[in-house]
């Protein structure tokens, strides 16, 4: 593969694609803006006879249309590819795609517009072999029940994969909204239980052509669900079934406060035929969707119910996880604050710390910094990353700098006796198993001046702006990172700190990023520091961190040191 098709191989085959087509139950696969196929099924391939590696990143109209005698399609006679151009939905019964021996498929086709996160409009693909022509006066019955199963599939489709590729719970509400309106109904209301087991009405939207129109004065909370009453929405809300609702049943003397806000629903929208399905988790009752027709002649049916269902199942899935990481993100973020210690005030000195975790793991990770000042007066510095982006790693991260801090503080040792001391440690003492370390100490000299000594355990180089933005890695002093469990002598590196020049210890998430190399990292750290190099301290942390940060793969802690612009003068030492 070369060109497109490596850039399209790159970046196809996520996780979630290929779950979302494996629960299709038939053949399918997906392509992006170009007609690149970028995920396949296990059905497709072996329909096809061709590894899913072997789809991925051809482009589908060359691979696959043929004629009914296996001849390549131009364009202009390939009614799926018109289709494709014209970006709506579309299927035929009357195709043929081309099988790995050479063979041709006759097969019947759906396709239908995808969204594809962070890639635009995809199209969703969905084939089945078609049975052989009959002899010539033959008559076989053809209905559209065969397509509408299809249709059902392809959005159901859809709906686990759009719905399980967030994990922040109003954003899975608001897709499955635009799901189903207006395609199923015209109004949709969710109501979700609370973790204090409070019920919430948090949507009430109504489609208006175009638009999906928002009601809050509908929403909000709800009273208590009773433990034995009939009525649909309580049974629904308790896990127990799903039900049609006409208005009339809510009209009849209402048996529960819930049942006096669902008739105040029915009477201010107009819904004349509803759908009530629960929102039911792997562990608890997540809450009831209602769909509801007001605007459209149809009436639901009991056909509809396991359509209802199948969504509901589908958008229960996703919610649980999004509230199941939200809840583990909350703890993370308190043990963060807990964690990541408070710098102390050094006269002269400036400080500045940042962190941010990873967005795909629990918002706490292994990356840390320290700072904290000596029984000698000296200030010492490290930063570190402890292997992992949870909260094991989390753990260990804590137990190394609580170590670290105290071989500083009961040893008046140059730092590279103390990273010496803590590789002796981590293996038999914490559950780390690697990581890597910068140990600093700085110290103010007879003649006013700072000076920095540092040892470097595997870790990124310091970096030294001056403050006319010249800039320097400082290299000296490194060696393995910890962990290793090879015994060797760690070196120590001692350098003049000028005046009002800025000191960074960082982790690898800053430079760090999927096609760009280390040095390629570095270089655009250097070249962005030594621009902001005059800007006060906060403002030069924050706006390197905007600036320098790759999309967010890796944990970065950043902790910035700014020193008084003349030596011995120890104005404006504000400390952040």
């Amino acid at each position: 593969m070369t060109g497109a098709h490596d850039e399209v191989a790159r970046h196809a085959m996520r996780p979630g694609f290929t779950v979302a087509l494996e629960a299709i139950g038939v053949s399918a696969y997906l392509v992006d803006e170009q007609g690149h196929i970028i995920a396949a099924n296990s059905r497709a391939e072996r329909m096809l006879g061709r590894r899913a590696e072997e789809l991925v990143g051809q482009d589908a109209h060359e691979l696959l249309h043929r004629g009914a005698q296996g001849q390549p399609l131009h364009v202009s006679q390939c009614a799926m590819r018109q289709a494709f151009h014209a970006g709506h939905p579309a299927q035929g019964d009357d195709d043929y795609f081309a099988r790995a021996d050479g063979s041709v498929l006759p097969v019947s086709w759906l396709i239908t517009p995808y969204a594809l996160e962070g890639r635009g409009a995809g199209t969703l693909v969905i084939f089945h072999p078609r049975e052989e022509e009959r002899p010539t006066g033959a008559h076989p019955e053809r209905t559209a029940e065969p397509m509408s199963e299809l249709e059902r599939l392809a959005l159901l489709a859809e709906t686990t994969t759009r719905l399980t590729s967030t994990l922040n719970v109003d954003e899975a509400l608001h897709r499955l909204v635009a799901l189903v309106l207006p395609r199923l109904a015209d109004w949709a209301v969710i109501d979700l239980i609370t973790e204090h087991d409070e019920v919430w009405r948090t949507a009430v939207v109504h489609s208006e052509g175009d638009r999906l129109v928002p009601h809050e004065e509908l929403q909000g909370p709800m009273p208590p669900v009773p433990e034995h009453s009939t009525m649909p929405l309580s049974r629904a809300l308790r896990g127990v079934a799903s039900a049609l609702v006409e208005p009339d049943v809510y009209h009849s003397p209402p048996d529960s406060g819930i049942a006096v806000e669902q008739r105040r629903l029915f009477d201010a929208t107009g819904i004349r035929s509803a759908v009530v399905v629960p929102l039911r988790g792997t562990r608890e009752v997540l809450g009831a969707l209602t769909l509801g027709r007001a605007d459209k002649l149809e009436s639901f049916t009991a056909a509809d119910l396991p359509l209802m269902e199948d969504i509901a199942r589908r958008a229960s899935l996703a919610l649980d996880n999004a509230r199941l990481y939200q809840r583990q993100r909350a703890i993370a973020e308190t043990m963060q604050n807990h964690l990541l210690p408070q710098m102390p005030r050094v006269p002269g000195l400036q400080l500045a710390v940042r962190y941010l975790p990873a967005p795909d793991a629990s918002q706490v990770g292994g990356d840390w910094y320290d700072a904290f000042t000596l029984s000698d007066g000296a200030t010492a510095l490290a930063i570190g990353d402890v292997v992992g982006h949870d909260l094991e790693a989390t753990a260990g991260m804590a137990q190394l700098r609580n170590m670290l801090r105290a071989y500083a503080w009961s040893q008046q040792t140059p730092p590279s006796r103390i990273v010496e001391r803590l590789d002796e440690a981590i293996m038999p003492i914490t559950d780390v198993t690697m990581a890597t370390l910068v140990c600093a100490r700085v110290t103010r000299t007879d003649d006013g001046s700072w000076q920095l000594t540092w040892s470097n355990a595997g870790h990124p180089p310091p970096l030294l702006v001056t403050r006319d933005g010249l800039t320097e890695y400082l290299t000296g002093g490194h060696s393995l990172l910890l962990g290793t469990g090879i015994s060797t002598r760690r070196p120590d590196a001692t350098v003049v700190l000028p005046p009002g020049c800025t000191l960074l210890l960082y982790t690898d998430g800053l430079i760090e990023a999927p096609g760009r190399t280390i040095d390629d990292g570095l270089n655009r750290l250097r070249q962005h520091a030594a621009v902001l190099a005059h800007r006060p301290l906060p403002s030069f942390t924050d706006q390197l961190l905007r600036r320098v940060q790759p999309p967010g793969l890796d944990d970065v802690a950043l902790l910035t040191l700014r020193m008084p612009n003349e030596p011995g003068n120890a104005a404006g030492d504000a400390l952040r």
